[in-house]
């Protein structure tokens, strides 16, 4: 996937303009035209409303962290797993529920 999103990135030319700053800047934003589709609804509202355009923006947050992911390095897969293992030293289970 990341492969994909880099040659399209490339392809227009917009390597020069996908820097950290920037890049963190683009996931709030999109993960903020995400939250529109919510606002003033109930989930149950936004769904049936919105689906297609909470799925694009999804993945718009989505190709911004992978590239900010691949400017940097980080291999995210990695990354999740480690925080899940600290998440659950932080929030253990609890086995009763």
């Amino acid at each position: 996937m990341i492969d994909k999103i880099i040659e399209f990135r490339d392809e227009r030319g917009w390597k020069p303009y996908h820097n950290e700053k920037d890049l963190a800047l683009s996931i709030s934003l999109e993960a903020n035209e995400l939250l529109e589709n919510f606002q003033w609804r109930s989930s149950e509202e936004a769904l049936q409303s919105s689906a297609e355009n909470i799925k694009e923006e999804m993945a718009d947050v989505l190709i911004y962290l992978l590239q900010l992911a691949d400017k940097m390095e980080v291999d995210l897969e990695k990354e999740v797993y480690k925080k899940m293992e600290k998440n659950a030293l932080r929030y253990p289970a609890n086995i009763n529920n």
